[in-house]
């Protein structure tokens, strides 16, 4: 909701402290307010007892200035936990596992990584590609919600929504153990090079070069720093890449090294580890490329910071939407926001941060390109859980609003600032047509004139709704804030992900 790179957690929950005290002012606070439409923070009813509310922050006084983070305030253990998480763990095992393969072929103890380096490279390869594909994430994710919701044990939930929430660390460490493994085949051929054909080495170093790139193409920085240039060079330099794999993988098979000729071809080739895997890997990229679709989109304008994009038909809770104005270029992700599958639309909240979403507000387009099966969000999983609560700043509203919309076990806090002014009377209106006061709080953060104490808030309402977990959207520094304050309060939380 800003034009800055990132959603501001400064900008959206402003300046100053206030006091928050379990208290019976919910009757002054909504008298303190000059509509009823306006935003208002409201109390957390407790699941167990009727009448016991957790009554909103009540001010008793005027905002104090903003107190900063103590540096090195949060515990090592805790900084090493969040640091350290599941994706890492992922990434890690998995780079493991392949270079101490990697070093068993290069000192010959492995026969069948001498006999099959294709196949180990390709292999990885396609667990990459396989864990990104928004088919088989559905999938994933469906199995998990049907058959482990609520009834297994809490830590069981948690863990299975960790894995699925960082299933990207397996994409990066086989993507990296892959091109490890071309580079180790690679070399092995040019130790003998005057057995095979130059073109065979030629399109080992070509193929080695476009995997290379796509990587970089994919690093953190140039993710975040300059989104369109890995969005584009990502996914072209991916497939040719694939393209490349393929040439080089029927190149290798069909040459017979007694002979020098590429004789081996036909049935020989199909009987090849290496071709089935290129097969498989051709297919996961292109199954989702089939569900693209240029769609109609209806555009709401509330203010110059945020754009709301309608579409036709209902959408489950936790999925996301990547849109386009190109069928092939860049796409952005959103999260949807609706009623359910029942509803006639869903929406997608478009915070204006960079040049794509500058350009919905500014030239709003008629039709766009989306894909139109949707790929599974951390918040997908909110089903595995009796109660939960989400908390979310700005735009991040987006990821948490269906989950609170479409289930009555959770309990929606949205910190930002001149709410209903910025994101509208349609975003507005869902929230109270669908979600009553007993949970919900909402922090104008203009109208307050102060930034929220949120881990107090946090805490009470994680307390009295008798929650099992908590989710987090917010910028940056706000999941760092938020989702430290969990960690040491022993609140199991998920934050937004940044892929590293």
């Amino acid at each position: 909701m800003s034009t800055k790179p990132a959603l501001a957690y400064n900008d959206v929950a402003e300046k100053g402290m206030l006091d928050v005290s379990l208290s019976s002012q919910l009757v002054d606070l909504a008298k303190d307010e000059k509509k009823a439409s306006d935003i208002d923070v409201f109390s957390v009813h407790s699941p167990t007892e009727k009448d016991l509310l957790a009554t909103p922050p009540k001010v008793t006084g005027p905002p104090s200035a903003p107190t900063k983070l103590a540096k090195n305030s949060t515990p090592l253990w805790v900084l090493w936990v969040i640091w350290y998480n599941t994706y890492r763990r992922f990434f890690t095992v998995v780079l493991i596992v392949n270079f101490i393969g990697i070093s068993f072929a290069i000192a010959g103890k492995w026969p069948y990584a001498a006999k099959y380096p294709g196949a180990l490279v390709v292999g990885n390869l396609n667990v990459a590609v396989l864990v990104r594909n928004e088919i088989f994430g559905r999938c994933l994710y469906l199995f998990v919600t049907t058959f482990f919701a609520k009834w297994t044990p809490l830590w069981f939930r948690l863990a299975c929504t960790s894995i699925l929430q960082h299933l990207g660390g397996i994409h990066s460490g086989c993507a990296i153990s892959g091109i490890a493994w071309i580079i180790l085949m690679v070399a092995h051929q040019f130790k003998a090079k005057y057995t095979l054909n130059d073109s065979i080495l030629a399109f080992g170093v070509i193929t080695s070069v476009m995997l290379f790139i796509t990587m970089c193409a994919g690093l953190p920085w140039v993710r975040s720093t300059h989104h369109n240039v890995f969005e584009r060079n990502h996914r072209f330099f991916g497939w040719a890449s694939l393209c490349m794999t393929w040439v080089y993988t029927i190149l290798t098979n069909a040459y017979d090294t007694t002979d020098g000729k590429f004789d081996h071809i036909g049935k020989y080739v199909l009987q090849q580890q290496t071709f089935w895997y290129t097969v498989a890997m051709s297919i996961f990229i292109v199954l989702p490329w089939i569900c693209t679709r240029h769609v109609k989109v209806d555009i709401e304008l509330p203010s110059p910071k945020v754009a709301v994009l309608r579409f036709e038909r209902g959408m489950q809770p936790g999925l996301l939407a990547r849109i386009s104005r190109s069928a092939v270029k860049e796409y952005h992700a959103f999260s949807t926001v609706s009623e359910g599958t029942h509803a006639k639309y869903h929406y997608l909240i478009c915070g204006v941060q960079g040049d794509f979403t500058r350009n919905l507000v500014n030239d709003p387009p008629t039709m766009i390109w989306t894909r139109e099966l949707k790929f599974p969000g951390v918040s997908n999983t909110s089903s595995l859980y009796k109660r939960g609560v989400c908390i979310c700043t700005g735009s991040g509203l987006g990821a948490a609003l269906s989950t609170c919309l479409q289930s009555p076990s959770w309990y929606l806090i949205w910190i930002a600032s001149d709410q209903e002014k910025t994101f509208g009377s349609t975003i507005s209106g869902l929230i109270h047509k669908h979600i009553g006061p007993e949970r919900l709080l909402l922090w104008d953060s203009k109208a307050r004139g102060s930034r929220p104490p949120t881990m107090k808030i946090l805490k009470e309402v994680y307390d009295y709704w008798q929650a099992e977990v908590v989710f987090i959207t917010s910028n940056y520094v706000g999941n760092f804030e938020i989702q430290h304050g969990c960690k040491e309060a022993g609140i199991p939380a998920f934050g937004t992900l940044w892929d590293f």
